[in-house]
């Protein structure tokens, strides 16, 4: 199975999901139908919607209420890179310019809230008391784990244990709420519903350290962002503390000097970054993390019987740990 037989498998699913998103933008400020379908159109890749219809069809979920529930997966994640984009002062996303440099900071904050709000709103609508504590949780911890990353910005104090903590909360709850909220329509036994939890966090994470990897390395145009974006921002990824902690002093304090001043971190100054990062293996060691991430999120898939939608998320598996983009 590759990425296409995934998207076939659930491809009506899809086009409900994407229906959803479409209705639940509509209202009468247009302004918000208009920032939010330019967020939502520009080439995500509805990677927590698909891990709640896989994981749904894992468990024989065979209702409809996986469709809006989905969509509002997909309504959490763009609230938050509308904020994100805001705290980082972003001019790209997704590879078009961002949302906050067209319409400004106010609107990419207040537009974030609308999603965010009309994400419960749905929640309520479907009347799963289980699934609204579960993404309470979820979105209370992404708020901690932002402002967690903002508190350790440029902090060459930052551990791999403070990173894996930012991005469990910030990237991969999310990743988790998706999966579980499959098990949960499908009223699965706590001990799959568990481990259905256990693989979502196991993929975010490893997503997340294929993301920060290719912040330094992507050569191709689809990746989204402009690279070297996050040593810009201050953001303490694991490239970068692998580098810093094994570093001779002089070296660590030339990097130290540049992000004193990232807002003004030049061309040659981000080629000096990554020339080092290279040399002490900072980005092997991120994958080398990811994929034992990858296998433990293997693992968990293990008390489920084969089946194509066991298969699809395994293949997922491998997509997130591969992706160039």
């Amino acid at each position: 199975m590759d990425i296409n037989n995934i998207v076939s498998l659930i491809k009506d699913d899809l086009v409900q999901v994407e229906a959803d998103l479409k209705k639940n933008l509509s209202c009468d400020v247009s302004l918000i139908s208009r920032v939010g379908e330019y967020v939502l159109m520009s080439g995500g890749k509805r990677l927590r919607p698909v891990l709640l219809l896989l994981s749904s069809g894992l468990c024989g979920y065979s209702g409809n209420r996986h469709i809006p529930l989905a969509s509002v997966m997909e309504f959490i994640h763009t609230a938050t890179l509308l904020h994100d984009d805001v705290v980082d002062n972003a001019v790209i996303r997704r590879g078009n310019t961002s949302a906050n440099s067209l319409w400004g900071n106010e609107a990419s904050v207040l537009i974030g809230d609308y999603m965010y709000a009309k994400s419960f709103s749905v929640m309520i609508e479907d009347g799963d008391i289980r699934i609204l504590n579960l993404l309470s949780r979820a979105t209370t911890r992404m708020a901690e784990g932002e402002v967690l990353q903002l508190v350790k910005a440029n902090d060459i104090e930052a551990t791999e244990e403070d990173y894996i903590n930012i991005i469990t909360m910030k990237s991969a709850v999310l990743f988790s709420a998706s999966c579980q909220t499959g098990a949960i329509l499908a009223n699965v036994p706590k001990e799959e519903e568990k481990a259905l939890s256990s693989f979502g966090i196991n993929l975010g994470i490893a997503f997340q350290l294929i993301d920060d990897s290719l912040d330094y390395t992507s050569q191709n145009e689809g990746f989204g962002k402009a690279i070297g974006a996050d040593l810009q921002e201050g953001k303490m990824t694991l490239p970068l503390i692998q580098m810093l902690k094994k570093a001779e002093s002089s070296e660590r304090k030339e990097v130290i000097r540049l992000m004193e001043n990232e807002k003004d971190i030049k061309d040659a100054d981000l080629k000096r970054v990554i020339e080092l990062i290279n040399k002490y293996h900072g980005i092997e060691y991120t994958i080398s993390r990811a994929e034992g991430y990858i296998r433990e999120a293997k693992k968990d898939l293990e008390i489920f019987r084969d089946s194509v939608h066991r298969q699809a998320l395994l293949t997922l598996c491998d997509f997130v740990l591969n992706r160039e983009t």
